[in-house]
């Protein structure tokens, strides 16, 4: 077996809840020694329940520590002398107040890396930055659902956990340079560039961002939700011309249709058209039935499925962390097995907060 990829690293992190805890994570999956230093009162998230928490805290360690004390900075500064990187999830003014950014810690450190993980950058202000909050400001809401219903709200914190990657990200890219430095990640500019295609389509071209039943691809046709017999859907993902003969043939598509839209431009041309052909066919079989017959003929096809029902059928995608059932990283790397150690407790690795009368806990971090 080989070394964790990131054996050795040492990653601090003043994170609460999502973003900056998941952030870490990932990098702890694959061996990096990650450290919370958590407020008196713990990450928040200790608050929701113990499997959240777990599933975004496993295999760190937890030191309580008050950096609102001069003691609590004292430790954090030598902490920091034996850290490779940092990474904060707090609004900006409370990154700043805390010590937390390159400027104030690099006389300790010159080669660490920080990593400001934030709604609207460091520079942003501290307005309130939570993941539904950033996907309404950035217009993925209003992208979202039916064109004639209410724009809607994925059902995960899509801003949050993408947000964590792109921190994750840039904390490697600069260990890997060999240099320390701030890196500032904003989450609205994260779910702005993911908006990538749809962006430079209004950028570029006018076209005005809209809406399709069924959350439809903008370009492909077809390309989305339809309803199958039997009260199911199915996803459907038709790019590649072939994709097309193959799904007309399955699906008993007369040749005359099948030929005159044989091509993508033509298919995109005559979209309602289309989706009626499709939407017909669709309905004589389950979505169980097509997703087995389309994907045996090689064509993008998937039922939707329940939570419950996918984690079912993803049994090798799911680990075992301190007692909790988990789903494990997304990762593969040649010879390499996380050990997906459990999520610590408050404390369990140093406490640091004790007031000078030992009346315990002092209040906990702003949050971001």
């Amino acid at each position: 077996m080989s070394p964790a990829p990131l054996a050795g690293i040492k990653i601090l992190e003043v994170g609460h809840v999502l973003a900056g805890p998941y952030a870490t994570m990932l990098l702890a999956d694959l061996g990096a020694e990650v450290t919370k230093l958590e407020p008196p009162g713990g990450d928040i998230s200790r608050q929701v329940s113990d499997s959240y928490f777990a599933s975004v805290n496993r295999g760190k360690r937890s030191l309580r520590l008050d950096l609102g004390t001069a003691a609590g900075q004292a430790r954090l500064h030598e902490l920091v002398g034996d850290a490779h990187a940092l990474l904060v999830n707090l609004k900006p003014s409370a990154i700043r107040g805390l010590g937390l950014t390159y400027e104030a810690l690099r006389r300790h450190n010159e080669a660490l890396v920080c990593v400001a993980l934030t709604g609207w950058g460091l520079d942003g202000g501290d307005e309130p930055a939570f993941d539904y909050l950033l996907q309404a400001a950035t217009g993925v809401a209003s992208l979202t659902g039916d064109p004639g219903g209410p724009p809607t709200l994925p059902g995960y914190s899509s801003a949050d956990n993408s947000s964590g990657m792109i921190a994750a990200l840039g904390l490697l890219a600069m260990i890997v340079a060999g240099r320390g430095g701030q890196v500032d990640v904003s989450m609205r500019e994260v779910m702005l560039s993911q908006l990538n295609y749809r962006a430079a389509a209004w950028l570029n071209e006018g076209a005005e961002p809209r809406r399709y039943a069924g959350g439809a691809h903008s370009h492909y046709v077809p390309a989305q939700l339809f309803p199958a017999a039997g009260d199911s859907y199915l996803a459907l993902f038709i790019t590649h011309d072939r994709f097309w003969r193959a799904f007309a043939a399955e699906a008993g598509i007369e040749a005359a249709s099948a030929g005159e839209l044989s091509t993508m431009a033509q298919r995109s041309a005559r979209r309602p058209e289309v989706l009626a052909i499709v939407a017909k066919a669709l309905a004589t079989d389950t979505a169980d039935g097509w997703e087995a017959r389309l994907r045996a003929a090689g064509v993008p096809a998937a039922a939707v499925r329940t939570l419950p029902d996918a984690l079912e059928r993803a049994d090798a995608s799911l680990i075992t962390a301190g007692g909790f059932r988990l789903v494990g990283g997304a990762m593969r790397v040649d010879g390499y097995q996380p050990a997906y150690g459990a999520a610590p407790a408050l404390g369990e690795h140093g406490d640091f907060c004790r007031t000078a009368d030992g009346a315990g806990p002092r209040p906990g971090l702003p949050g971001r």
